[in-house]
């Protein structure tokens, strides 16, 4: 059962907005349910029940655009990014991996990369059929479409990994990252706005920006997450994987990510070295890790032109 904390659409009117316009598509995960929200592509949508599967009809030569959120995140990482990519014709397929926001545990009822990749694997096969996706992973998510595609690499077309741990380049953990499940509730903001600081984000003063979004975003998945003690972050496990990863891959970080530091130069080697058809590195000025939040123009540059060129034949 899911822990009796808000949802986040329910928090800002920003993503109360997203919420409405999206539909909510449920597919069996563990002893629960694996939560999806859609987006069509173009003019934003009215209503946001919750519909059958598909026939899809995507747009000739767009496949559909699959986000994975980081960890102790949601769909809600990428609040600022739906609207921008619909408006470029993408249908924006964003799921709550299981055990975050409203998704069940996975069936394993552990966090790791691997335990997310077959749950994931047959819902992409149920949501597509036999249609490749474009898939963006953000933080734990790259790790998580980095073990995807290394076991099932017919799912997607191309792979772009934004603010990518575990790449074997940092020779320990860069940042300092408090709890707070332990401590009494009126000292939780502080401790919120002390690892969004820390990790996420490069300027502080984003935190209270929007009516606080980030800050409100922040402290309502952290709340919903049930798969704690993530400790890859300053390993090579996404390298690793990425040996085992055959489509073209890219990657996308803020230049000022927490999780390299000084480190960040060494990145676009070592992709080159793991990755088999590598196409290339975009470092966005001005930006931690939560890079498409903290620049999301730039990040959408980026991120469509890399999709552009990975898929041409």
């Amino acid at each position: 059962m899911l822990p009796a904390h808000p949802d986040p659409a329910r928090v800002h009117p920003a993503l109360a907005r997203l919420a409405q316009q999206a539909r909510r598509i449920e597919l069996p995960c563990g002893s629960g349910m694996m939560v999806w929200h859609v987006w069509e592509a173009g003019p934003a949508q009215q209503g946001g029940a919750s519909a059958p599967l598909l026939p899809l009809s995507p747009l000739p030569s767009l496949a559909p655009l699959v986000l994975l959120h980081g960890g102790s995140g949601s769909w809600t990482h990428w609040v600022r990014n739906i609207e921008a990519l619909t408006a470029a014709g993408r249908s924006v397929w964003a799921a709550d991996l299981p055990g975050f926001g409203d998704s069940a545990l996975p069936p394993a009822g552990i966090g790791g990369a691997q335990a997310m990749a077959g749950p994931l694997a047959q819902a992409l096969q149920q949501l597509f059929g036999g249609l490749a996706c474009d898939l963006v992973g953000f933080s734990f998510g790259a790790l998580v479409a980095a073990a995807l595609l290394a076991g099932h690499g017919s799912l997607a077309r191309q792979l772009v990994l934004v603010g990518a741990p575990a790449m074997g380049v940092a020779p320990q953990r860069q940042f300092t990252l408090r709890g707070w499940r332990h401590l009494p509730p009126a000292q939780h903001e502080a401790v919120h706005r002390h690892n969004l600081a820390e990790l996420m984000l490069a300027d502080p003063a984003l935190i209270d920006a929007d009516g606080g979004l980030a800050l409100q975003l922040h402290t309502a998945n952290v709340q919903r997450d049930r798969l704690p003690r993530r400790r890859a972050a300053a390993s090579d496990a996404l390298a690793r994987l990425l040996g085992q990863v055959a489509c073209p891959v890219h990657a996308i970080y803020g230049q000022c990510d927490a999780l390299y530091r000084q480190w960040i130069t060494e990145l676009e080697t070592a992709y080159a070295a793991a990755a088999p058809d590598f196409r290339g590195l975009a470092l966005i000025q001005d930006a931690g890790h939560w890079v498409q939040f903290e620049r999301p123009q730039a990040f959408h540059q980026a991120l469509l032109l890399a999709l552009q060129r990975g898929a041409r034949p």
